[in-house]
Parts: C-alpha cells; structure tokens; sequence
C-alpha cells in the first residue's frame, strides 16, 4: 500500500510542479523582457537570456514617465477602499449574519444577486450619477462607487455564522450593545476572514482598469495600470519600458500576497471560533 501511494503523491507534486512552472511562465517573460531593447521583446523564438541586460531601463522609466505619481495613486486608491469594504463589509454582515429583523434574508439574498449582474449593465448610468454629483476626474468617484461589495459581505457573513450565538447573547445579557459586541468581540475574531477580504480587494483595486480609464483624465490622477498606456503610441510602443513598469506594478502585490496568504488560507478554510 505504501509504494502506490508514494506514486500517487510524486505524481500529484510533478503535475503541481508543471502547472506552477506553466502559470510562471509570462511572468518570467515579462521580467526577462524589461531588461531588452524593445526591438528584443518579441523575437521568436523568445530569448530568454539577453544578450545584454539593459537595466537602465529600470532608471528610466522613473523620468519617461511620471511612475512615481502613478504608484502613490494606485497606492492610495487600493489602501483607502480596502479599509472601506472591510469595515462596511464587516458591519453589514454581522447584521445579515447575528442581528434578527423582518426581511433580513431577502434582503441579503437580493444584496447578493447583485454580484450575478455585469458591471456593463450598470455602466452608463454609474457614470452619468458621478458627473451630476460633480465626482468625475477625482479618486472620490472611484473610491464611493468601490467602498461596498457584496462579495465581502457574503464572504464575511459566511464567517460570521460559525460563531456561536451562545457567545453572543452572553455578551447582551452583560449590557453589550450589537455596535460593541461587532467591534470587541466579532471583530477580534474574525481577523483571518478580514485578511482575506482585504487581501482581495487590494490586488482588485490594484489592478483595475477600466474603472480609472472611465473615470480619471487629469494625468496627475492617473494609477499605474492607466500610466503603463503611455508607453503606447500611435505608430509604436515602447515594449520594453512597459514591461519594466510592469513589474514595478506587480511586485507590492506580489509582497503582500507573500505576507498575507497565511492568513488568506485561515480565513477561507477555517471557523470563526478558530
């Protein structure tokens, strides 16, 4: 029995082994390409190693483009809604999770068919509600219309449920109100659900598109996802300083993916008393 089963687990660490090495694959040509000249990037077959390894480009893009401006927007955009839809998320969960009121389940269950809708379908009246509050071409229209999400509060009520209501009940009868019971006794419980929200919503703050490129004109208020565009003109790219600028975007959430995952794993696979 053990010499199947020891087949089996060395197949399973090879087939893992293979789909890891599969998935990493454009992120190593993307790294190998920002140190090329642009007419390298696309040879075929690929050069994995260059030639020369041209890391001036890597002290260039920081004076082709304003990058440094691009980061501190992206950076405060995903920080900001980060803590919002934790904290909206968390309280409006622990309402459709602990707190008992007519409706409640056909509310929350309406709160999450949203989720089934494409943003496409919504759109367009999104933006004209933007522009009549005079919201359009600022971080505040990205940052209200992104502050909630349903997601989080199906994903932080999901967590919620596992904790007794034994313990809960206990703290009423002890004079605690449902705001104190969420903030010093949910809430300290529920840290590897928040990670995991948190962790979510940064790296899709961090690399949403469409939503800056909808909303934001001014450069000044650019992110890096929409000042990587620069290095596309109208009759050439700049291939290479686009892949430098892309790795400077995927390294902080690839750092903190690398910090967080831990806590990640906890939140989706563990219970609340946990």
């Amino acid at each position: 029995m053990t010499a199947p089963r020891t087949v089996r687990a060395s197949a399973t660490w090879a087939a893992l082994a293979l789909l890891s090495a599969a998935v990493l694959v454009p992120f190593a040509w993307m790294l190998v390409s920002s140190v090329k000249l642009d007419d390298e990037v696309f040879t075929v077959p690929v050069q994995w190693i260059p030639k020369q390894f041209h890391w001036e480009n890597y002290v260039d893009i920081w004076t082709t483009i304003p990058m440094l401006t691009y980061l501190k927007n992206s950076l405060l955009l995903s920080v900001v809604i980060t803590v919002l839809q934790v904290l909206t998320g968390s309280f409006a969960a622990y309402g459709f999770a602990k707190v008992s009121f007519p409706g409640r389940d056909l509310l929350f269950y309406s709160y999450l068919a949203t989720i089934a809708v494409p943003w496409q379908a919504y759109m367009v009246p999104q933006y004209i509600l933007m522009e009549k509050a005079g919201l359009v071409d600022t971080h505040l229209s990205l940052i209200l219309l992104q502050a909630f999400g349903a997601f989080g509060v199906f994903l932080m009520r999901q967590y919620y449920l596992t904790i007794p209501d034994e313990l809960l009940d206990a703290a009423r009868l002890d004079g605690l109100t449902e705001y104190g019971i969420w903030a010093r006794i949910v809430l300290p419980l529920s840290r590897p659900a928040m990670a995991s929200l948190a962790l979510v919503t940064f790296v899709n703050t961090w690399n949403d598109y469409m939503g800056p490129f909808i909303y934001l004109t001014d450069n000044d208020l650019w992110t890096v996802q929409i000042g990587l565009r620069s290095f596309v003109g109208a009759y050439d790219a700049q291939y290479a300083l686009m892949m430098t600028g892309s790795v400077l975007s995927v390294l902080p959430v690839v750092v903190i993916f690398l910090f967080g995952q831990r806590y990640f794993v906890q939140g989706i696979a563990t219970s609340g008393m946990k």
